[in-house]
């Protein structure tokens, strides 16, 4: 699985005793993504993306988080997918991370935006060469007569590229999502669970506790 970037320092131990108490939601996402990394059996990084087109229908997929930091949470697609399409008409978006061992939930949403070139190429250069390939030769979301159709597709490729680099395809690259707000959600017997959401205040955040 390709390494999930997160560019923030962990909370010490001590200040994970309350997470209700953070003061700030990038180091706190840190920590608990940490600590899915060692408890979650698999894809620890699997969040529930929602997108609107301009028909104002809500969809949603499932979508790997490739990295987070103070700018935002950053996943990588196909522009000409229907979530692509859908965010070139309204660029908003809203995802959930659920990590069952640690009954934990953390939601976000905001303003989505493309990531640069340079960091598209990066991160496309850092896959595994078939999955490179790929992204040529799906046309994401489009109908599909058969399966053999797809795979003749990408031994074509196999066999084009055999011997060169596989350049990231015009149509694939990051986006990112400037959050607004995220909440933190903590499973709590009885379901009186623990929950706090930060909202964007100027260059900060406010913190506010909700009800269960």
């Amino acid at each position: 699985m390709d390494r999930l970037k997160i560019d923030e320092p962990a909370l010490a131990g001590a200040a994970l005793a309350d997470f209700t108490l953070a003061e700030d939601p990038w180091p706190l996402f840190a920590a608990w993504m940490a600590e899915a990394e060692r408890s979650e059996p698999e894809d620890p990084n699997a969040m529930a993306l929602a997108t609107a087109g301009s028909d104002g229908l809500p969809d949603v997929r499932i979508v790997l988080l490739k990295g987070a930091d103070r700018g935002g949470f950053v996943f990588y697609t196909n522009v000409q997918s229907a979530k692509g399409e859908e965010l070139a008409q309204n660029p908003q978006a809203a995802i959930v991370l659920h990590w069952k061992s640690l009954r934990r939930q953390v939601r976000a949403r905001g303003a989505v935006t493309r990531v640069t070139a340079e960091e598209a190429d990066a991160y496309f250069a850092s896959r595994h060469r078939d999955s490179r390939i790929g992204a040529h030769a799906s046309r994401q979301s489009r109908p599909l007569t058969d399966r053999p159709t797809l795979m003749a597709e990408v031994a074509d490729l196999a066999a084009r590229y055999e011997n060169a680099p596989v350049p990231r395809p015009e149509h694939w690259t990051g986006f990112r999502i400037e959050p607004v707000a995220i909440e933190f959600w903590q499973n709590g017997e009885y379901r009186l669970h623990d929950r706090i959401r930060f909202t964007r205040a100027g260059a900060g955040w406010s913190r506010s506790r909700l009800y269960p």
